[in-house]
């Protein structure tokens, strides 16, 4: 959950400055408006009434949207709702800043026109020079500092230069805090990663943000003209948002849902149904946009590794033991693997009831690089050299086939140690890939580059006869996932059998239904098990009673023997101090080890006699018998579990209704033969998807009614609300895009530095999931945000020009997206800028970062056709109202 709530405030980060930015750029344009003889403070008051109402109900609308993960239950509720007080809290807190604190420090820092005053002027210096030693402080940058200073030193003498030399230097200090800035982002983001260096890295960053500005520049230049446009051809500008709304939705819910009403209309009126689905066009659209899928949570990274394969019903202790110490030798010789601890069977408890069969091994894993507190250590390096890759201690680390490898570049070493170095390089803990340009005659290895691959060789290394394999898991989200379902898997099949049911039963049709699951191609079939529930190896003794009457002899006599002999019987406690140990009474192990020995086991009578046990049970000799190794019941019925796992890139929803249809049809084709009295259900974390799903089905509609009330109480028009409401339809489809683009094969399929962008951006198939819900919870507040700026000042020119013709009309909508197009561009772009590191991210809480993030991103990109659609509505109203009033 800490995790989860710094992530809101990743998120949030770009949201936080939108407040500021509106309320400064109103009030740096009034300033210049302003006469000369008008009071600063009269100006700045009257630039703040004027988007107070706009920015309280911009972040008003914010945290409504927030309002369904407020009302979240079970996992998913402990998980976010740190996220949303924390975001809460942060946009709250921003409100608070830009309507108290700004306002004032405007009118100390500003003078008329926007420009420093004559005390003011001295101001910015003691400001600057007081940043920079935070600066030196907390970041160590001498560059930042040195342009702090010069920054200063212009303030102080800058009424003394030349006008030509002041503009000079107004762009230069500019571009050098540009600069610094992005120095000290690249120093701490570093995107193409350590091993890329500091000038890769810093073109790169420069390249993203500068493109991005130039593209918010070029947008800026062009807006007058397109809007211009807009207007004057509103229908064929407003397809464009049609067009996307309806490819979000057919991206949600996929084509052939969104569009089935077509060839049911064609029908009717005489052209083939079946032709229209089978032709070209629509099996294209119908393959390329079949819906997104669903998964209850992306997978977070909790840094280890829960591996739980099963061996063999029948398999003693001893060859359980034998198994796990083999795969204990073969993890921990992995040398990603920081520690590896197995066990078997179970604790003393009733909560862990665990066969011999089933192994547990906690896998820790190294982090990628050498870290110190939470910091990357930096260490001397030589780029030009090559080395034979090598742990921290020095020893060479050999590939998948088993032998050491060459690497690019080298670390220095004194007496076997690294050598610290500020200007240095990270120190990987990760094998580097296998290059046979450097390795002649060997085949390329891609190396380890995430926890993934990690798990791949875990999978490699364990491969043991008898011994199954495991679905990826880890240890927490493990444990919930049984506390939930009782199985030991993300999914699975649960059969249940009533009245004659047996044990044998179950296992019988649960070994068909693991064999059917293989063929899935959703499936991983190397995961699919089936519980073997009879197998185990028993001894009966089955007594005698006649047997017993003729010797003499009780059956409780006979009982407390063999359990005497055999498992043994507490007979006293001894009290070590505080501490207390029961006194266990057997037989020696000669005495019990082999069935002859058993058999010879002497019975008292009640005339003294020494009766063999041999004597007393039937057909005088102890027999085998299979039975179960445990036995498991379930709403009063048996119960046993086939474990499966899915495939990479499919949703766990999709993979259950995948296999839920196979099963039906194999059973009705009669390839499942189930008795009366079986049933079986899927299960698995799927389940808490489909019921958070529902909760979120009836309070989202709220959260959006809600909104839409906000945006009424500051417009009091609904026509005005409805089209800043568009821009939610819009975004919502933007994000919908995005997550559609995310799985494409070609999209941003190109290299920079040698990194491929996907691999960059971590590009995937993305399911829905309740991580991705909260993500566009998010995007409801801030794509109402542009409207509410523009439409408040659309409101406000109207009022000011009372527009007689169309064409005055258009002029004061073009008029008023002028006015605002600025501010409502730089919130897009800090937005913006502020997910493009969350994109990148990696290690901990990126598995949920990133999937929150990317509605977000996506959504805000297209959001800017937003600044054209409210001024195109509203001029539409407006046209509207004035044709009624003519006629």
């Amino acid at each position: 959950a800490n995790v989860v709530a710094l992530s809101g405030i990743a998120i949030a980060i770009g949201t936080m400055v939108d407040m500021g930015i509106i309320l400064n750029e109103n009030i740096l344009r009034h300033l210049s408006e302003a006469g000369d003889d008008e009071p600063t403070i009269k100006v700045i008051y009257r630039a703040t009434v004027e988007v107070g109402s706009a920015v309280i109900t911009a972040v008003a609308t914010t945290v409504i949207s927030f309002l369904p993960v407020f009302v979240m239950e079970a996992a998913e509720g402990k998980l976010f709702k740190p996220l949303a007080y924390t975001k809460t809290f942060a946009l709250v807190a921003s409100l608070m800043v830009a309507l108290t604190l700004i306002p004032p420090f405007a009118q100390m820092l500003f003078g008329s026109k926007g420009k420093p005053g004559r005390i003011k002027r001295h101001i910015y210096p003691v400001l600057l020079l007081i940043g920079s030693i935070f600066v030196f402080k907390f970041s160590g940058s001498w560059f930042m500092v040195l342009v702090m200073l010069v920054v200063a030193a212009y303030q102080l003498g800058g009424k003394w230069l030349p006008d030509r030399f002041v503009r000079l230097v107004k762009k230069g200090s500019n571009w050098l805090a540009v600069f610094a800035v992005v120095i000290i982002l690249t120093k701490h983001w570093m995107p193409l990663g350590v091993d890329k260096g500091l000038i890769r890295n810093l073109v790169f960053s420069f390249s993203i943000i500068g493109g991005l500005l130039l593209i918010m520049h070029l947008y800026l230049r062009s807006y007058g003209r397109i809007l211009r446009w807009c207007l004057n051809n509103k229908i064929t500008f407003l397809a464009i948002p049609v067009v996307i709304c309806l490819l979000g939705t057919s991206i949600w819910l996929g084509f052939d849902r969104v569009f089935g009403f077509i060839p049911s209309a064609l029908g009717r009126i005489g052209i083939s149904e079946q032709a229209v689905r089978t032709s070209a066009p629509w099996s294209s659209l119908r393959h390329k946009f079949p819906g997104l899928g669903k998964e209850f949570m992306p997978t977070l990274d909790e840094g280890s590794f829960l591996f739980m394969p099963t061996t063999m019903p029948h398999a003693s202790i001893g060859e359980a033991m034998d198994v796990l110490s083999k795969q204990d030798m073969a993890l921990t010789a992995i040398p990603e693997v920081d520690m590896a601890v197995g066990k078997i069977g179970r604790a003393d408890s009733p909560l862990d009831p665990a066969p011999i069969s089933m192994i547990e091994t906690v896998i820790n894993y190294k982090p990628e690089y050498l870290a110190k507190d939470g910091h990357r250590s930096t260490f001397r390096f030589n780029k030009r050299e090559t080395d034979i890759f090598r742990d921290q201690d020095g020893n060479p680390v050999v590939a998948p086939d088993g032998k050491p490898y060459v690497v690019q570049g080298k670390f220095a070493r004194e007496n076997g140690a690294l050598i610290p170095d500020k200007s240095g390089r990270p120190f990987r803990l990760w094998r580097l890939a296998l290059d046979p340009a450097l390795n002649e005659g060997r085949t390329g290895w891609p190396g380890i580059r995430n926890p993934n691959d990690i798990w791949d060789e875990i999978i490699r290394v364990t491969e043991i006869p008898g011994t199954t394999s495991a679905p990826i898991l880890q240890p927490i989200a493990a444990r919930i996932v049984m506390l939930q379902s009782g199985m030991r898997a993300p999914m699975g099949v649960k059969i249940f059998g009533k009245g004659k049911i047996t044990l044998a039963d179950l296992e019988d049709v649960g070994i068909q239904i693991e064999k059917l699951l293989k063929d899935v191609p959703s499936v991983k079939a190397a995961a699919v098990s089936a519980e073997r529930i009879v197998g185990k190896p028993y001894l009966e003794l089955d007594i005698d009673r006649e047997a017993i009457a003729r010797y003499g002899v009780n059956i409780t006599d006979v009982q407390d023997v063999i359990q005497t002999a055999v498992g043994g019987m507490v007979v006293t406690t001894t009290v070590e101090g505080r501490e207390r140990y029961p006194v266990l009474v057997r037989y020696k192990r000669e005495m019990r080890d082999t069935i002859e020995s058993l058999e010879r086991v002497l019975v008292s009578s009640t005339s003294g006699q020494q009766i063999p046990l041999k004597e007393l049970i039937r057909e005088r000799r102890i027999q085998y018998r299979r039975g179960p190794q445990v036995i498991k019941s379930e709403d009063s019925a048996l119960v046993t579990y086939v474990l499966f796992d899915k495939q990479p890139g499919y949703a766990e929803v999709d993979v259950k209704e995948d296999c839920e249809r196979y099963l039906n049809a194999k059973r009705k084709a009669g390839d499942l033969a189930i008795k009366e009295g079986i049933t079986y259900k899927f299960a698995g974390t799927f389940e808490n998807q489909i019921r958070s799903e529902k909760r979120l089905m009836i309070v989202l509609p709220i959260a959006l009614f809600l909104i839409f009330m906000i945006l009424y109480l500051q417009f009091r028009s609904a026509l005005t609300s409805s089209l800043i409401f568009t821009g939610v339809l819009v975004a919502w489809s933007g994000g919908f895009i995005m997550l559609w683009l995310y799985g494409q094969d070609w999209f941003f399929d190109f290299q920079a530095f040698g990194i491929n962008m996907r691999d960059l951006f971590q590009m995937h198939t993305i399911n829905l999931s309740v991580a991705v819900w909260v993500g566009f919870l998010a995007l409801f507040g801030i794509a109402t945000d542009d409207g509410v700026v523009m439409a408040t000042y659309l409101d406000q020119s109207f009022d000011n020009r009372h527009p007689g013709t169309v064409q005055d009309i258009r002029e004061a909508a073009h008029v008023a997206g002028l006015r605002r197009i600025r501010p409502c561009l730089m919130t897009t772009a800090t937005t913006i800028l502020a997910l493009i590191p969350v994109l990148t991210s990696t290690g901990r809480g990126a598995g949920i970062m990133i999937p929150m993030a990317i509605p977000c991103f996506g959504g805000m990109a297209i959001e800017l056709i937003t600044m054209f659609i409210v001024p195109v509505l509203y001029c539409s109203i407006q046209e509207h109202k004035l044709r009624i009033s003519t006629q």
